[in-house]
């Protein structure tokens, strides 16, 4: 993990607080995430909330088609103004980029005002980018989660909800609830200068990607994330008393299967790593 120099642009306009908006004004940071997305990813992109478009430009400059979906008025403007094209205000409720929904489309660039909570993201394969208002980054990530089309997101969010969804000190409920058909990585630690206006915490680059082979079944997620909530909830001290307790595996059998994997007798649920999460699903429904 990487911690991103400040190195900010000449930004003299900053997001609106009363929408969560703190826009990116670091170069360096820009410049990363553009090679992240060239380097990793692939197909189309939908970038949430480009706000003046900081990241929109750099992401056009790759040659592939984006969408890039933003919930204020004036911005929304700024960018028609900027990326070219007209078009009525948006539906909330819909808006996929360059369909008569409030988008328009100037290049390469389609702009669509909307909120991203209940934008229907394209069913095609496509790429993930933004910087997520803080406030909303647990709202946008589940919605992210439930959505078929995209393989890879490159989100700016904030720092410990960065941290905990990459595993970091351990899995969160949210991070074991998905991680058999999700891979989260940490890419850097962004500081709070690098923003304006300046947040009072600082962010982070979280990256993620969705498993070619997943470790669980589709057809059993709701049975899965059943299982990891009532692990999680459960009380004990250790993650072989508290799977007992849920009534799914008889202790003694987590016990074997902690020995058989070199899992400490007083690991905890967030020690656990993805793989040993899905093998331990396969145990509860023998």
């Amino acid at each position: 993990m990487r911690r991103l120099p400040y190195n900010t642009q000449d930004h003299r306009v900053g997001g609106r607080h009363e929408l969560g908006q703190n826009f990116l004004a670091d170069r360096a940071l820009i410049a990363a995430v553009q090679r992240l997305v060239a380097e990793e990813t692939a197909g189309p992109i939908v970038e949430l909330g480009a706000g003046d478009g900081a990241l929109t430009g750099p992401l056009a400059r790759l040659g592939r088609p984006v969408t890039a979906l933003e919930i204020d008025p004036r911005r929304v403007r700024r960018l028609r103004d900027r990326f070219g094209g007209g078009g009525n205000r948006g539906d909330d409720s819909n808006g996929s980029g360059g369909d008569g929904n409030g988008s328009s489309s100037g290049g390469r660039v389609a702009v669509v005002q909307v909120d991203v909570l209940r934008h229907r993201f394209p069913s095609a394969p496509h790429t993930i980018v933004g910087n997520i208002p803080f406030h909303l980054t647990t709202a946008i990530i589940r919605k992210l989660m439930r959505e078929s089309g995209w393989s890879h997101a490159v989100l700016i969010v904030q720092w410990e909800v960065a941290r905990r969804r990459a595993g970091v000190g351990g899995a969160s409920l949210l991070t074991a609830s998905w991680w058999p058909w999700y891979e989260f990585a940490l890419d850097r630690r962004i500081p709070a200068a690098a923003f304006r206006p300046v947040p009072s915490v600082d962010a982070g680059l979280l990256l993620m990607r969705r498993r070619a082979s997943p470790l669980v079944p589709r057809a059993d997620q709701a049975g899965y994330q059943d299982f990891v909530r009532q692990v999680f909830q459960a009380p004990g001290r250790g993650v072989a008393e508290m799977i007992g307790r849920t009534g799914r595996i008889r202790r003694d059998e987590v016990r074997d299967w902690m020995r058989r994997n070199r899992i400490p007798a007083r690991a905890l649920p967030k020690d656990l790593t993805a793989e040993q999460w899905a093998g331990l699903w396969r145990a509860a429904r023998r």
